[in-house]
């Protein structure tokens, strides 16, 4: 959809002005020193869904608590699917958001494994564009910051039995925020579970939903007791073979230059940045390699210098380069320590284009402001 067609498209979204919105001292106040997921915006954008009535009641209304039967089948069968998506704000003031589109087929692919109603492209990018432009003020200019976008469907059916809910929301809340690790480009420390698996054959690994995240909250509370910033899993057939961490696929980088990433298999969220930077990479002549990696190739590839960076990527944390790397029975160092040549390239040229300051030559940046 192009810009003007969401800007029409927008137009079918009832405002819902906030009457009590931040002044411009307390927005300034709350984008100042941002961190990342804990500010939001004035307003959020709301689509509901009836099995008789189809998408109705397209409006922007004031970001508020969310009034919910205590029966609403979201709260006792997860049915929910979430997106997250970034806009940026460019040197001169337009605003951009980054390969929406993927984000939302993606959600409906999620929707469909979850039997929630699939909502159309069509809303879903004039969702957003009536959403930012009426909240375009708290899309922050400083360096790493953007207004990160999240999207999401929630069964509000009223039933206690187990069927597809015949009533579903979708709302788009709006969050300006900071670089997801705090503290600028630093290694992080990966901790590989043994125990915990994030998904299976046939389950809901390839859907983004909650039910996958909120299985990892344990593991990433006991990795943190250990020292560790992140979790890497495991698959659940032969608990052998990488799959990706609680939120980010992950690549290794051979010293031939290789860049190795697990393939998708159904147990991988299929990432919108993991497809970019896979396009970024090969467009620098680096050979990308998908297919199955197992933690002892990893490990002993590591520890003999074959394999030389590991980084992870997702929308909130862009690219980050990981430094260390532990289990039960070893500990590694990944190089030097150091984030690496090619992390650092592809971190660069990623986030280059998305903040207008290289030219987008894959058209994946859509303006909206």
């Amino acid at each position: 959809m192009t810009e003007t067609a969401a800007s029409t498209a927008a137009e079918a979204f009832r405002i819902e002005r906030n009457p009590n919105p931040a002044t411009p001292e307390e927005r300034a106040q709350r984008l100042h020193d941002l961190k990342f997921g804990m500010q939001f915006t004035d307003h959020m954008a709301r689509v509901t869904w009836t099995a008789d009535g189809g998408w109705q009641d397209r409006r922007v209304e004031p970001y508020g608590p969310l009034q919910m039967d205590p029966a609403s089948s979201v709260l006792h069968y997860a049915q929910e699917v979430f997106e997250g998506l970034k806009a940026y704000r460019w040197a001169d003031g337009s605003v951009h958001l980054f390969r929406p589109e993927a984000n939302g087929e993606r959600l409906q692919r999620s929707a469909r494994r979850m039997a929630l109603a699939e909502l159309p492209l069509d809303d879903f990018m004039a969702s957003i564009q009536a959403l930012v432009e009426i909240d375009s003020e708290w899309v922050p200019d400083a360096p790493e910051t953007s207004l990160y976008l999240r999207p999401f469907l929630i069964g509000t059916d009223v039933f206690l039995g187990l069927r597809p809910p015949k009533k579903v929301d979708y709302l788009l809340i709006a969050s300006p925020s900071g670089p997801y690790f705090h503290g600028g480009i630093k290694p992080v420390s990966i901790w590989v579970e043994r125990d915990y698996h994030r998904a299976g054959p046939g389950g809901t690994g390839a859907a983004k939903c909650g039910g996958n995240y909120a299985a990892s909250l344990l593991p990433q509370v006991q990795a943190a007791e250990r020292g560790y910033d992140q979790v890497l899993y495991l698959d659940a057939a032969t608990g052998g073979v990488l799959e990706e961490l609680g939120g980010m696929n992950v690549f290794a980088v051979r010293a031939d230059g290789t860049v190795l990433t697990p393939i998708i298999n159904g147990n991988i969220l299929e990432g919108v940045t993991r497809s970019s930077v896979i396009q970024l990479l090969e467009d620098q002549q680096l050979k990308v390699v998908e297919r199955d990696i197992t933690l002892s190739e990893l490990k002993e590839g590591v520890e003999s210098g074959d394999i030389v960076e590991v980084f992870a990527c997702g929308t909130a944390a862009i690219v980050t380069p990981v430094g260390r790397m532990g289990s039960t029975d070893f500990e590694v160092t990944v190089g030097d320590g150091q984030p690496g040549a090619v992390t650092l390239a592809v971190r660069q040229r990623l986030t280059d284009i998305q903040y207008g300051r290289a030219e987008d030559t894959y058209g994946w940046m859509r303006q909206v402001i």
